[in-house]
């Protein structure tokens, strides 16, 4: 029943991977299809298409459907068709254990506890295509231009990519992949944010004015994002 349509937008009901069983199991989740043996037997929570929830599992399964239609690994896809022609040089999602050079330690702070301790107890075994990989702020900005340059998808592809679909929060529409918080005149902007223990990031692209905005933190959320809030009203609208 559900479409990737669905998966793109978290329409489809097929739930997160975090809690208990990602607990226990952190360590032996080392490829996407073992996410889905894991989590792939349970129902869906709600009939595809009738309402909005965020779906860290639906962002697994099209990972698992590009490798699928590809025949490569999602991270040799990414790196060939999104950091290769983007530039982006010093962005991926090599395991945890293996050297990547700069690659910062997060620091987290629960809640009661008095002092910041490293979040290595938290970590996957490597990101997904659910999120979880790490880039720096020049990387983004690369992303942003490459995007609006068409260097990774056509125009018409682009819009579709960006273009609100679903209802979210207030003056927020999801896309596919991207939110978008532009208003009837095209001013604000799409992009996505994203966190755990340890770590934050966000990345708006404002169209109107050819700005985007990256920031990164290794610390809890919303320790990125209250930046690029507090940035946002005092950009320029225009080029």
């Amino acid at each position: 029943k559900v479409t990737i349509h669905h998966l793109l937008t978290h329409t489809g009901g097929t739930g997160d991977i975090f809690g208990p069983d990602f607990e226990a199991h952190r360590k032996q989740l080392r490829a996407l299809d073992d996410y889905v043996k894991l989590y792939g037997k349970r129902g869906l929570e709600f009939e595809p298409g009738t309402r909005w929830a965020y779906s860290n599992y639906g962002f697994i399964l099209l990972g698992v459907v590009i490798e699928q239609v590809t025949g490569q690994s999602y991270y040799d896809y990414v790196q060939a068709h999104i950091h290769a022609p983007a530039g982006m040089t010093r962005s991926g999602s090599l395991p945890e254990h293996r050297p990547v050079p700069d690659r910062s330690i997060g620091y987290t702070k629960p809640p009661g506890a008095t002092a910041w301790a490293p979040n290595n107890d938290t970590l996957p075994y490597r990101g997904t295509s659910a999120g979880g990989g790490y880039s720096t702020v020049g990387d983004l900005g690369r992303f942003a231009h490459a995007l609006l340059s068409h260097k990774l998808l056509n125009p018409n592809s682009t819009k579709r990519l960006i273009t609100g679909k679903m209802n979210t929060g207030p003056g927020v529409k999801y896309a596919y992949g991207f939110e978008d918080a532009r208003d009837a005149n095209g001013n604000g902007w799409v992009g996505h944010g994203g966190g755990a223990p340890g770590m934050n990031g966000d990345l708006k692209i404002y169209l109107k004015s050819g700005v985007a905005v990256a920031v990164l933190a290794n610390i809890d959320p919303p320790a990125a994002q209250r930046i690029s809030e507090y940035l946002d009203p005092r950009l320029p609208t225009q080029p």
